[in-house]
C-alpha cells in the first residue's frame, strides 16, 4: 500500500476527472491521498472531494502563493472552517501553509512580511486545535524553522523538501517528516537524492504534488497520483531497499504524523 501525502485533485488541469484519477491510483495500490486546500475559495471543494472519493482526506489552509490576494478575514474563516471540520474524520490537518521566497513577486519586503504574518497566524490555529501542518518550503527553510521553534505544533510534513541535511534534521527534531516526489527522480537533483538516501526512512513520506512536479519520465506533462509507485521505486533503488519496505514504512510515516488519517487507515 502507498499513500500520496500531497495531491491537488481539484486543480483545473484535471478537468473534473478526480474520480477517474483516484481509481487509476487505487489500481496501482495507492490507497490514500491527502488533498491540501490552498485558499478559502477551495475549502469546500477539497472537503467534498474527500467525502465523495474513496481513500481521500483533506487539510485546510492558505498557501503562500495565494497570500497576495488573501485578506485578514480569511484567517477568521479558516479558524471557523477548522472548528467545524474537527467533527469530520476525513479532515486531517492544516495546510498547505508556509513561505515561498522563490517567486519574485513574493520576495518584496511587503510580501515577505504578509507571508510571514499568514504563516504565523495559521501555526497558531494549528496549535490551538493540536493539528499537524503541511508546509510549503521553498527557499524559506530558516524562516519557517524560526517560527516553528517559537510556536509549537503537532509536527507534520515539510512538503517537497529541498534544503540542507542540517535543515532536514531540524524539521525532523520538531516532529516533521519530509516529502519526496517527482523532483527526486531526476538524476541531476543531487542534493534531493542525497537526502533521500542518507536520511532515516522513518523521516520520509512520498508525494506527487499532482498535477505539478511531474517525474522525469513524464516531465513536462501533468502529474497524477498513479505515478507514485514509480516514484517509490526510484526511492527504493536509491536506498538499495525492497520496494515493499519503502511502501510500508513511508505509509506508516504518514499515519504517524497525520494521526487522524492514521485512525482511518487502521479502521
Amino acid at each position: 500500500m502507498l499513500v500520496d501525502s500531497h495531491c491537488h485533485l481539484d486543480a483545473a488541469e484535471f478537468d473534473g476527472n478526480a474520480s477517474q484519477l483516484v481509481s487509476q491510483a487505487a489500481e496501482r495500490d495507492v490507497r490514500w491521498i491527502v488533498l491540501p486546500a490552498v485558499e478559502v475559495a477551495n475549502f469546500q471543494t477539497v472537503a467534498k472531494l474527500a467525502a465523495n472519493l474513496p481513500g481521500c482526506v483533506y487539510t485546510l489552509g492558505i498557501h503562500p502563493l495565494y497570500v497576495p490576494q488573501a485578506q485578514p478575514e480569511d484567517l477568521n474563516q479558516l479558524r471557523s472552517a477548522v472548528e467545524a471540520a474537527m467533527a469530520d474524520a476525513r479532515f486531517v490537518g492544516i495546510g498547505e501553509i508556509g513561505l515561498d521566497f522563490f517567486v519574485p513577486e513574493l520576495t518584496t519586503d511587503v510580501m515577505r512580511e504578509k507571508q510571514i504574518y499568514f504563516y504565523v497566524e495559521q501555526l497558531k490555529i494549528a496549535r490551538e486545535f493540536a493539528l499537524p501542518v503541511i508546509l510549503h518550503v521553498r527557499r524559506s527553510q530558516a524562516t519557517l524553522l524560526k517560527h516553528l521553534r517559537r510556536i509549537t505544533v503537532a509536527g507534520g510534513i515539510a512538503h517537497a523538501f529541498n534544503g540542507s541535511e542540517q535543515q532536514a534534521q531540524a524539521f525532523i527534531t520538531l516532529g516533521f517528516v519530509l516529502g519526496f516526489g517527482g523532483a527526486m527522480t531526476f538524476p541531476r537533483a543531487l542534493q534531493i537524492r542525497r537526502l533521500a538516501t542518507q536520511l532515516s526512512l522513518e523521516s520520509i513520506v512520498l508525494e506527487t504534488d499532482a498535477p505539478d512536479i511531474s517525474p522525469a519520465w513524464l516531465h513536462p506533462g501533468i502529474n497524477t497520483p498513479a505515478q507514485l509507485p514509480e516514484i517509490a521505486a526510484v526511492l527504493a533503488e536509491l536506498r538499495g531497499q525492497p520496494l515493499a519496505e519503502i511502501a510500508a514504512q513511508t505509509s506508516n510515516n504518514v499515519a504517524r504524523v497525520l494521526p487522524r488519517l492514521g485512525n482511518l487507515m487502521m479502521a
